[in-house]
């Protein structure tokens, strides 16, 4: 499954589903007799591998309660969207789907992050709609059997129940998005995310242990570990996330472990246990999703972010000082309120230094209820002129990261199939285009890197 970085924003690969916009994901499987009279359900979500897993786990459910999962929203029965809150061009997106949706004339259930975010904005487009919040996955089937009866049900409370161990009908038959916690511990001043999923909330290793194992019984070959914030898992119940990987690297079978965003702030206190994980076990991708949002240290504290420039400095030199090809990811806001031209020219010389080989930019949006929204922004005009610079510096630092990786031979697993083109992924966890005829996915070749872009690297040949 492709994955590409957009801030902390994951979208997974359009595959064994049917888009109808861009960013929707549609899940559904061959289709079977409708048991007990329940009728087919539409489901599409947006936004983070978190948001993917919800809408694994609701067709889950939806499917053990007897449940059609529809191709399409035309030849539905009930229309269900999982939704994401983290920026405006996101939110934009799904109000326009709820909308159309709407106007269908079929029961819809709003879920994920925006309605417990803004309840309000949600019910003005759609009064009728049912809403169900990202810690009530359990009660999905009780908030889609009212509506489909012509009920409106509102439930938005936390429930008591964790989010580990669910039924789920995959988007991807070979990864298992598994999240290991939900909530976080920050309090950044641009995030309406944490209005939604609120304090951390941590799984316990066991039970994630329990979700991985399953998962790759059934097949899986990467094991996406996901929530708000994996650096501060375990704080709430006496781990760690290196207790929790290490636990994680003794599971028997055919697999390798993506490490989920992982705010700055907590590595100082782990960093060299958590370069040693990485680098002793081949089962975790080299691979590192770190956003420092600024390279400017006064910007940071003005966004509430826990960190300093040099925290993301040194990590990033941890990291690479024993790993070199290591795969790093970072986010960057553009244009947060108060920003300077010097404030700006700080990150861009902090990724000339660091090098990150993914750079996930975004323009600064007040998102409501957020301390920052309260702020005064920054012209739209200076805003665009700073992104694409930085989007200009990006591309040349990914260019030369992926220079690196030509002439490379080594294993890859197929793990995306889109238009006849296939893709995989090597050990650090890049991206490899393969000409060839097609691999079922899930399968494992030999292929040798004779060409690269900014964002991918391509092969023509394969061995086996």
């Amino acid at each position: 499954m492709r994955t590409t970085l957009h801030h902390h924003q994951e979208k997974p690969l359009k595959i064994e589903k049917k888009s109808t916009v861009k960013g929707a994901e549609s899940i559904y499987q061959k289709l079977f007799a409708i048991r007990n009279g329940k009728k087919k359900v539409w489901i599409e979500s947006y936004g983070c591998s978190a948001s993917k897993a919800d809408s694994e786990m609701i067709a889950g459910l939806l499917e053990n309660d007897g449940y059609e999962l529809a191709t399409n929203e035309d030849e539905s029965s009930i229309n269900l969207i999982v939704t994401c809150s983290v920026k405006d061009v996101t939110e934009h997106r799904m109000l326009s789907r709820i909308d159309r949706l709407s106007k269908l004339g079929k029961p819809i259930v709003i879920a994920g992050c925006l309605p417990k975010a803004d309840r309000y904005k949600v019910e003005s487009l759609s009064p009728s709609a049912s809403l169900l919040g990202p810690h009530s996955i359990d009660r999905t089937v009780d908030v889609v059997n009212y509506a489909i009866s012509g009920q409106k049900k509102v439930i938005l409370e936390d429930s008591a129940a964790d989010k580990i161990n669910i039924p789920r009908i995959r988007l991807n038959p070979i990864i298992s998005i598994v999240e290991i916690a939900s909530g976080c511990m920050s309090e950044c001043t641009f995030c309406q995310t944490k209005l939604a999923k609120g304090w951390i909330r941590s799984y316990r290793i066991g039970d994630v242990i329990r979700q991985i194992q399953k998962d790759i019984d059934e097949g899986c070959k990467e094991i996406w570990l996901s929530s708000t914030d994996n650096g501060c898992y375990g704080k709430d119940i006496g781990s760690n996330l290196v207790e929790l990987l290490t636990s994680c690297c003794e599971i028997s079978g055919n697999y390798k472990i993506r490490v989920g965003m992982m705010n700055p702030m907590y590595l100082p206190n782990m960093i060299d246990d958590l370069v040693n994980v990485y680098v002793n076990n081949d089962r975790i991708f080299k691979f590192l999703h770190l956003p420092v949002q600024s390279g400017s240290d006064r910007i940071l504290r003005k966004m509430k972010r826990g960190h300093s420039v040099k925290i993301f400095r040194d990590a990033v030199k941890a990291f690479r000082s024993k790993i070199p090809e290591m795969t790093i990811a970072t986010d960057i806001i553009v244009g947060f309120p108060s920003e300077t031209e010097e404030d700006f020219q700080k990150t861009l010389a902090l990724l000339k230094e660091t090098e990150p080989d993914i750079v996930n930019c975004s323009k600064y949006s007040a998102r409501p209820k957020t301390q920052s929204a309260k702020l005064k922004q920054i012209g739209s005009n200076i805003v665009k002129q700073r992104s694409e610079r930085l989007h200009l510096i990006s591309k040349e630092i990914g260019t030369k990261r992926n220079s690196l990786w030509n002439g490379w031979t080594g294993e890859i697993i197929i793990d995306e199939i889109h238009n006849n083109k296939i893709q995989g992924r090597n050990y650090a966890y890049k991206p490899i285009i393969v000409s060839s005829p097609l691999f079922p996915i899930g399968t494992k070749i030999v292929v040798r890197i004779d060409s690269f872009s900014n964002s991918l690297l391509r092969s023509k040949a394969q061995y086996f």
